[in-house]
């Protein structure tokens, strides 16, 4: 089964920015999809138990290892099931939400999902990136450089030794000129971005869809 993966990690519901114009995505997108809304059922963080089921061998985890397996089992299985990847995550405090990192840490598996060195399964499928940001954080902005989330996950999913996926990212920014006053003379900007994510976002989806039918059809 091929299917669109679509994560979502943003704690705001439908008000989200980064779900909205995930949703401009999936509305282009043609074929099945799998959501996954991390706010709505979230992931407990990667502990002892999810780290050493890993490397114990199977008939001697413990309860809380063979718990943990199954769900790293459960992730992992959907993630290399997927033929492409959407991934909707906002700026938090300059970074990820933490529910999309716990999610992360789960699939992260040597062997599996990540190659170091060898060819992963996932290698070259397309993946996009919606995060939505409060400021903005381009050249000539006081925040240039302080955007700690879309550089990380470039090089998490993106990178040839880990997810190896080909990476697009999509950021509406300036969404705090909607509600705080001193940022109110950057609504047109904001406007504009986001008016350019939303179309972004469904030229993205026709154009994976394409690849993937493409690839499909070898």
């Amino acid at each position: 089964m091929s299917y669109l993966l679509r994560i979502d990690s943003s704690a705001s519901s439908d008000a989200s920015f980064s779900r909205q114009v995930a949703d401009s995505f999936t509305g282009a997108w043609s074929g099945d999809v799998v959501r996954r809304d991390l706010a709505l059922n979230p992931i407990g963080h990667l502990d002892a138990a999810g780290i050493t089921a890993r490397t114990t061998p199977a008939d001697q985890h413990t309860p809380e290892q063979k718990a943990a397996a199954v769900l790293q089992d459960e992730l992992a299985e959907e993630f290399l099931g997927a033929s492409a990847y959407l991934f909707a995550v906002p700026v938090y405090n300059y970074s990820m939400p933490s529910v999309f990192k716990a999610w992360l840490d789960h699939i992260m598996i040597v062997g599996r999902s990540i190659g170091l060195g060898d060819a992963t399964a996932t290698a070259g499928r397309p993946a996009v990136i919606v995060s939505a940001r409060g400021g903005g954080y381009g050249p000539g902005s006081p925040q240039h450089g302080k955007d700690f989330l879309v550089p990380a996950l470039e090089t998490i999913l993106g990178d040839p030794n880990l997810m190896a996926l080909d990476v697009r990212t999509i950021t509406p920014e300036l969404t705090y000129a909607l509600t705080m006053e001193p940022l109110r003379h950057l609504l047109p900007l904001h406007q504009a971005s986001l008016e350019n994510a939303h179309a972004q976002a469904r030229q993205q989806a026709e154009d994976i869809t394409k690849i993937t039918a493409a690839k499909a059809a070898i």
